[in-house]
């Protein structure tokens, strides 16, 4: 007599409030569960599509009381064309090379992490990480995940991006550059190259997280056009540049 094996019960969670890192004022609360065993990235592939995050083996999205401020978005990889800004942004970094390495942390990366923080977000709890939880955010992964370096002649690191792979897409979890060059707009020239490695490996989408278009830190991310919001349970185009009145998660991610 065959014997199917039980799959455990996943449990989800919600965080306790804490002041919304985007908007001043506002409260945030995320629901969370366990990325783990042998599910573990199939569930992260379902639970991406439903609109959550990941974040070490923790996959969370926004469950905020009276607002719905964060839109999951992600890129249409075969119809996106940069725009003007966009390509003089590939111009300015043709120089670059872009590798990709396994996730693990290393000196070099944490060093540019530091002055990224420091110069761009020095208020914020991410600037007081030592090397310790910059290489627990690095290589305390589930699923399949790399970092891309970025780096100028002769071998100098300018940047990189923390990225999952995904069943249908890459995301980009975490990107940090060198403050000296934020002329070139290097976080941009990341996201770019996700597209176009994507594209390279005909994977349809490109996943950014979440748009706040009430935050001029997030806003950006509806400038990579086609891309598509998550809104009443279901992905769909956006178009005009506005966020949707509501934005729900699908039921059910089994």
């Amino acid at each position: 007599m065959l014997h199917r094996a039980q799959r455990r019960p996943q449990f989800f969670y919600t965080t306790a409030p804490l002041p919304c890192p985007y908007l001043a004022g506002r409260t945030e609360r995320k629901i969370v569960t366990e990325l783990s065993g042998p599910e573990g990235e199939a569930l992260h592939d379902r639970l991406s599509r439903a609109g959550f995050r990941r974040s070490h083996n923790i996959a969370y999205a926004p469950v905020c009381p009276g607002c719905q401020a964060c839109v999951p978005i992600r890129i249409v990889v075969d119809a996106f064309q940069p725009n003007r800004t966009q390509r003089r942004i590939l111009r300015a970094n043709a120089g670059l090379t872009a590798h990709e390495v396994p996730a693990r942390a290393t000196a070099e990366q944490f060093a540019l992490f530091q002055r990224y923080q420091r110069a761009r977000h020095g208020d914020g709890d991410m600037a007081a990480m030592g090397f310790y939880d910059y290489r627990a955010m690095v290589e305390d992964t589930p699923i399949t995940t790399v970092m891309i370096e970025f780096r100028e002649a002769p071998d100098r690191l300018v940047g990189a991006c923390l990225t999952d792979w995904l069943g249908d897409g890459l995301s980009a979890v975490y990107s940090f550059f060198d403050p000296d060059l934020a002329a070139r707009s290097l976080g941009t020239h990341a996201i770019l190259h996700l597209v176009e490695r994507a594209r390279a490996l005909g994977l349809p989408f490109v996943y950014l997280g979440y748009w706040v278009p009430e935050s001029a830190k997030m806003a950006y991310k509806a400038s990579f056009q086609p891309s598509e919001i998550l809104a009443h349970g279901t992905w769909r185009r956006l178009t005009d540049g506005k966020p949707p009145t509501t934005v729900l998660l699908p039921e059910s991610v089994g």
